[in-house]
């Protein structure tokens, strides 16, 4: 197994790589990665090494006979998959009988990506993220997060992710920083690890820092929700509907800190109905409806689902005609242009031009428009 080995130091970041080297004894292997802590028992040439859970790291107490493990160490293996479900369903039980929310998700989310969950009101993202974040029980399956299982290791799976919701969720008799010190004790961070007024300047609420959270705005109270997943240093940030009803300013700082953070090797899962965000900020995208899993790929594939151009032209005069050939749609829009619709595997773009003045029309303007998210969104989940 490929493994980092560092020296154990208080501080959770501040990690210096012993030389890495093969045994022959021991056998192992190092190489670069993206790092977590894991807990396991090591075997070694028949000698067990009892690994004891150190905080977020790993203690060995003894050394084996290479010597590698005289000192104290902390353990971290390359982590590939973020997220990793497999038959998770969810079923609730009311009057009505069975309400089946998910049915047999299965999703991987690959580390340091941004990853779009989208779907239509009540599809089942929602419940999704609240298993994800460990405030609602699945029914069945397999939920890993960042290689912790929840049911095995509920505790390390939920401090390896953090999730902003939709809701506004504040105390109103609490300041930003009293909110960011009281979330960050509640994770169980030191107070020589915490960082409050970076977190603040981060989201730009540094002058409100000593602000009664009930006097913020409805733009700085969901900065607030941001910092609040953020103070305990997770590798997983989960965005539930970031920017419903925000003004253009803050969406826009939203998504530069969000760059940022996933610049710094943090993977960023995003559920939003704004689907030209997605379109803009999302390596590879899952969409789900009614509790199914529809498709699941990265954002240039499912765009290039659709084959469908479209050509829009502004007419010289008022034709009285509009061009007509098999595979060809045209249609006048509410500002006087002409729309004309066609697929790029059975027609081509000139062909297009050459119906156009077969129909004596002379064009003064014209434009191309290609299929974007909203279009596959709306195919996929139509068709279900």
């Amino acid at each position: 197994m490929g493994v980092l080995w560092s020296r154990f130091l208080p501080e959770r970041h501040s990690i210096h790589f012993l030389r890495a080297k093969e045994s022959s004894k021991c056998g192992w292997s190092f190489r670069r990665g993206l790092l977590k802590p894991f807990d396991f028992d090591l075997r070694h040439q028949q000698k067990s090494k009892r690994a004891l859970l150190w905080n977020v790291g790993l203690r060995f107490e003894k050394s084996c006979d290479c010597g590698f493990f005289s000192k104290r160490v902390r353990c971290h293996r390359v982590q590939e998959t973020a997220i990793h479900i497999q038959g998770l369903t969810k079923v609730y039980s009311g009057r009505g009988g069975e309400k089946h929310a998910l049915k047999g998700i299965d999703l991987d989310v690959p580390a340091g990506s941004v990853f779009g969950l989208l779907g239509p009101n009540g599809a089942g993202k929602s419940t999704l993220i609240n298993i994800l974040a460990g405030l609602v029980r699945k029914t069945s399956g397999q939920v890993t997060i960042w290689g912790f299982d929840q049911d095995v290791n509920p505790r390390q799976s939920r401090a390896a992710i953090g999730v902003m919701p939709q809701e506004l969720n504040l105390d109103p008799f609490f300041n930003p920083r009293d909110a960011l010190e009281m979330q960050a004790g509640l994770y169980g961070v030191p107070k020589s690890q915490r960082r409050s007024d970076e977190i603040l300047e981060l989201v730009g609420l540094q002058d409100k820092a000593k602000a009664y959270a009930r006097t913020l705005s409805g733009g700085m109270r969901r900065r607030l929700l941001l910092a609040k997943a953020l103070v305990h240093h997770p590798h997983i940030l989960v965005l539930d509907e970031p920017t419903a009803g925000v003004d253009i300013e803050l969406r826009q700082m939203l998504w530069e800190n969000v760059r940022r953070l996933n610049a710094q090797g943090m993977t960023i899962v995003l559920t939003t109905h704004y689907l030209e965000e997605a379109e803009e900020m999302c390596d590879e995208i899952a969409i789900i409806n009614h509790g199914d899993m529809v498709v699941r790929d990265k954002t240039s594939a499912l765009l290039g689902q659709l084959d469908t151009r479209r050509i829009v032209i502004r007419a010289e005069g008022a034709p009285t005609a509009l061009p007509q050939a098999k595979g060809l749609e045209a249609m006048w829009r509410e500002d006087g242009t002409i729309e004309l619709s066609y697929h790029a595997r059975e027609m081509t773009a000139e062909a297009v031009l050459d119906c156009v003045r077969a129909a004596g029309i002379t064009i003064t303007d014209m434009r191309t428009e290609q299929a974007d998210l909203e279009d596959v969104f709306l195919k996929l989940t139509r068709s279900r």
